[in-house]
């Protein structure tokens, strides 16, 4: 088992010395991908064959998940008519190990065909790909990480790696932001981890409000209506003051001998916890837990209330 273990740790450090080096070598080429992606008016096509074209289909995936459009074209397809989705505007990301693939060459001429500049990804830095691309990008290897040194692993790591560099380096560059993540990843636990407050909140007529002059009567009828047990008491001017839930009733019940001659400025509960309705859900959940509440009153920067929500919205929506 000690082998097992020396030969995957071996693995391990040889892949990470690997992009160690890679990034040594990083140099003004990489900065004038990012921006010839950036200033594209049209997609991203990645291409690749055999492990490398696994790895372009990562590379495509996370692009187009971090804003920048980008699709994986099969080179062996691409030459049987899948080049078709290709249009001038686009760029090509082209990754191969030697650089001297022939299915990938044999894409290289209809790239240039229709404008399209290319950027490669390889390790043949003299190689045909090399030779032909508007931009090389380095991703070469002293050796595999495998036992026979000759199984992509090292090689296909430095060109997944490249890849999320130059996505990473487009989120900055974007100003992609977590709300724009959101947008894209509704579903899934990524896609929960970013759901606002506002997306999930009850607002307009579902909000269980009364004034601060309410009577009793009409306080108890405002929460049973709406069925949140509690209604937010505001002021004349509309911002918020107070809350009373079905425990104060029950304890108002319990002290007062006739709380119908009440007011609901005499029994709120003040001073309510609030929210803002672009915080995430998960920041009220956090609050919620905290606070060992259920409900949640969510306010504009007025402090007028313009929403609720409760814990059951945040189970239905599995963020908690």
């Amino acid at each position: 088992m000690n082998s097992l273990l020396n030969n995957a740790k071996n693995v391990i450090l040889s892949e990470a010395e690997a992009l160690r080096e890679m990034a040594d070598r990083l140099d003004e080429r990489f900065e004038k991908a990012v921006r010839l992606i950036f200033n594209t008016k049209g997609r991203v096509i990645i291409s690749g064959i055999g492990k490398s074209g696994q790895v372009g289909k990562k590379i495509a995936a996370t692009l187009s998940s971090t804003g920048t459009p980008a699709f994986f074209v099969h080179p062996a397809e691409g030459v049987h008519g899948d080049i078709g989705v290709v249009l001038a505007g686009d760029v090509a990301v082209v990754i191969s190990k030697s650089g001297d693939t022939e299915e990938i060459l044999r894409l290289v001429p209809m790239f240039k065909r229709l404008d399209v500049p290319i950027i490669a990804l390889t390790g043949g830095n003299g190689s045909q790909l090399a030779g032909q691309a508007d931009i090389v990008l380095d991703t070469s290897v002293k050796s595999e990480a495998c036992p026979l040194d000759f199984v992509p692993t090292s090689s296909a790591t430095a060109a997944l790696v490249m890849g999320d560099a130059l996505a990473a380096a487009l989120v900055e560059l974007r100003g992609f932001t977590a709300s724009d993540f959101s947008f894209i990843h509704p579903a899934g636990s990524l896609g929960r981890q970013l759901i606002k407050v506002k997306d999930l909140m009850h607002t307009g007529k579902e909000l269980p409000v009364v004034g601060q002059n309410a009577g009793f009567k009409e306080m108890v009828l405002e929460m049973t209506s709406k069925r949140f047990g509690l209604t937010l008491v505001t002021d004349n001017q509309g911002k918020l003051i107070g809350i009373f839930t079905d425990g104060d009733l029950r304890r108002t019940v319990e002290s007062h001998d006739n709380p119908f001659q009440l007011k609901a400025a005499d029994i709120i509960n003040p001073n309510p916890k609030r929210i803002k309705p672009d915080e995430l859900a998960a920041a009220a959940v956090a609050v919620m837990e905290d606070r060992n509440i259920t409900s949640l009153v969510i306010t504009d920067d007025t402090d007028r209330p313009v929403g609720l929500i409760h814990l059951h919205d945040l189970l239905k929506a599995k963020v908690v």
